[in-house]
C-alpha cells in the first residue's frame, strides 16, 4: 500500500489536535476551573512598589488567584510536552546543519565572487519581497479601516483584561532594552566573540558570519588542505539531513500536541470577535503575499504554484504550529533541497539568512498592527507621511525581529515609537492586539518560510543552480526496513 504523503499526515494531526481540544472543554470536567496558585497580598504590594505605584494596605489587597480550565491543566502537562520535545529536536539540529551547509555551500563555489554576487542577490530580494508585504498590508489596513467604530467598552475590557498582563510588560520591556542598544548594536551583533557561546545560545547572524568566514577561508588555502575538513562538513550535512528525516516521523504527533495546547489557552472567545475584523485583514493580506510568492515562482522559475505548495507544505504546517522560522529551519532546507531541487550552496546560505532577516509575514503584520492601533486611539494622526515612516521602519524592524514566536509585536513598539505614538497609550495599543497575537503569529509564521523558499529558488535559478528534485527517505539505506 502506498504511503500516505507527510503533509497529509500533519494535517491528520493538526485536525484532530484541534478536535480533541475542544472536546475536552465542551465537557463538564474540561471546563471545570482549577486553582494553579495563590499570590499573597504581601506579594502584590512588593509588585506595586516596584511599578511605582501608590502603595495600599495589606487589608484592601485579596490574594491574588491564578486558575485556569481543567482541560489546559491537563494538556499543558500531559499532552504539550510532546510537542515541546518535537520543537527542541528541531532546534537541536538547526545549527549544526546552517553551520555544515553553509560552509560546504561555500566552499563548493570556488569563486569568492560569487559569493559576493549570490550575497546581493539574496539580500536585495528580500528588500523586495519585504517592501510588497508592508505595501499590501497597508493598501488592506486603509481600505478596510477595522479599528474605526470599535466600541468603547470593547477597548475598556480589552485594557482592563491586558494592559498589565506580564505578556504584555515582557514586549514593552524588550522593546525599550532594543531601543536602548544604540543604531549600530545590530552590526555589533553580527560579529561573535566566542563562536561556541554563539552556538550554545543559537545566535543566527553570528553563526552564518563564522561559517561564511571560514568558508571563505577554506577557498583561500591549497585544496588539499582544504579538503579533510570541508569533507567533514559535507559528511555533517548528510548526516544532520538524516536525523531531519527521522525527527518528522514525530511531527503528525507533534503537531497534535501543539495545536491542542494553542486552542485551550484561548481563554476569551468574545474578545476574538470584536477583532475578527483586524484578525481577517492580517491574514487576508497574508493570503495576498502567498499569490505573489506564487506568481512569482510560476513567471521566474517555471514551476507549478500548486506543485511548490505540495512540496512545501510539511514546512509550511510546521511553521503554523512551531510560530518558529527558526525552528521550522532544518525541515524547509530539507524541502527546498531535496523536493523543489536547490542545490545546497544556494539553500545553506539563502535560508539561513532568511530566517534571521527575512520576514514577510512579521512586516505585514506590524503594518496592519501599528495603523490599526492608531485607528482606534489616536485615528488623527494617520497621514501619508505617518504611513511612509511606517514602510521604511517596519522593513528596518523586520530584518532586526528574532526568528522566535511573537517577536513581532516587540519589534511592533518600535515602528509605534517612530511615528511619535503616545508613550503611555503603548501598553493599551498592544492590549489591543495581544489577544489575538498567538494565531495572527502562527499564520505569518507560514508567510516568512514560504518566502524564503520561493527567494531561494530564484536566487538558484537565477544563478543555475536550479535542479531536478531527488528526494531522499529514511530508510534509503535500511533494506531491511524496507523489506518488512
Amino acid at each position: 500500500m502506498k504511503k500516505m504523503a507527510l503533509h497529509w499526515k500533519i494535517l491528520i494531526g493538526m485536525v484532530l489536535g484541534v478536535l480533541f481540544a475542544f472536546i475536552l472543554l465542551s465537557t463538564s470536567w474540561g471546563s471545570e476551573k482549577v486553582v494553579l496558585k495563590e499570590i499573597p497580598a504581601s506579594q502584590e504590594i512588593v509588585q506595586q512598589i516596584i511599578d511605582g505605584k501608590a502603595v495600599t494596605s495589606v487589608k484592601d489587597i485579596p490574594a491574588k488567584v491564578i486558575e485556569t480550565s481543567r482541560a489546559e491543566y491537563f494538556i499543558s502537562r500531559w499532552v504539550k510536552p510532546f510537542g515541546t520535545i518535537f520543537i527542541n529536536l528541531l532546534k537541536l539540529i538547526a545549527v549544526p546543519l546552517i553551520l555544515a551547509s553553509l560552509i560546504k555551500g561555500i566552499s563548493d563555489l570556488k569563486d569568492i565572487a560569487k559569493i559576493k554576487k549570490m550575497g546581493l542577490r539574496t539580500i536585495g530580494i528580500y528588500v523586495v519581497t519585504t517592501l510588497v508585504a508592508i505595501i499590501i498590508g497597508l493598501g488592506i489596513v486603509n481600505t478596510v479601516e477595522p479599528g474605526k467604530g470599535m466600541p468603547k467598552e470593547t477597548i475598556e475590557k480589552i485594557k482592563e483584561k491586558y494592559e498589565n498582563s506580564d505578556g504584555v510588560k515582557d514586549k514593552m520591556a524588550k522593546a525599550a532594552a532594543q531601543k536602548d542598544a544604540g543604531p549600530l548594536q545590530a552590526l555589533v551583533d553580527i560579529f561573535p566573540q566566542n563562536i561556541f557561546k554563539s552556538l550554545g545560545e543559537a545566535k543566527m547572524l553570528q553563526i552564518i558570519f563564522f561559517a561564511l568566514f571560514l568558508g571563505i577561508c577554506l577557498l583561500l588555502i591549497p585544496a588539499e588542505k582544504a579538503k579533510p575538513m570541508i569533507d567533514i562538513f559535507d559528511s555533517l550535512n548528510e548526516i544532520v539531513m538524516k536525523m531531519v528525516d527521522l525527527i518528522m516521523l514525530f511531527a503528525p504527533y507533534a503537531v497534535f500536541a501543539l495545536l491542542a495546547n494553542v486552542i485551550v489557552a484561548f481563554d476569551d472567545p468574545e474578545i476574538l470577535l470584536k477583532l475578527l475584523s483586524y484578525g481577517l485583514c492580517v491574514v487576508g493580506g497574508l493570503i495576498l503575499m502567498i499569490v505573489f510568492y506564487l506568481i512569482v515562482v510560476s513567471v521566474y522559475t517555471k514551476k507549478s504554484p500548486l506543485w511548490f505548495l505540495k512540496q512545501i507544505s510539511p514546512a509550511q504546517l510546521l511553521a503554523f504550529s512551531t510560530s518558529s522560522s527558526a525552528a521550522t529551519l532544518p525541515v524547509t532546507m530539507e524541502r527546498v533541497e531535496e523536493h523543489l531541487g536547490v542545490d545546497k550552496e544556494v539553500s545553506g546560505f539563502v535560508l539561513p539568512v532568511g530566517a534571521t532577516v527575512n520576514m514577510d509575514g512579521t512586516s505585514l503584520y506590524q503594518a496592519i498592527a501599528a495603523v490599526f492601533i492608531m485607528q482606534v486611539l489616536t485615528p488623527e494622526d494617520i497621514n501619508f507621511q505617518v504611513q511612509l515612516i511606517i514602510v521604511f521602519t517596519a522593513l528596518l524592524a523586520s530584518i532586526g525581529s528574532a526568528a522566535v514566536p511573537s517577536a513581532g509585536m516587540v519589534m511592533l513598539v518600535i515602528v509605534l515609537e517612530s511615528v511619535g505614538f503616545d508613550p503611555t497609550l503603548l501598553p493599551v495599543g498592544l492590549a489591543l492586539i495581544f489577544a489575538i497575537d498567538r494565531p495572527l503569529d502562527m499564520c505569518r509564521t507560514v508567510i516568512n518560510v514560504t518566502g524564503d523558499a520561493t527567494v531561494s529558488m530564484v536566487v538558484a535559478k537565477s544563478l543555475g543552480k536550479l535542479h531536478d528534485p531527488e528526494p531522499k527517505n529514511w530508510d534509503d539505506n535500511y533494506p531491511p526496513a524496507k523489506e518488512s
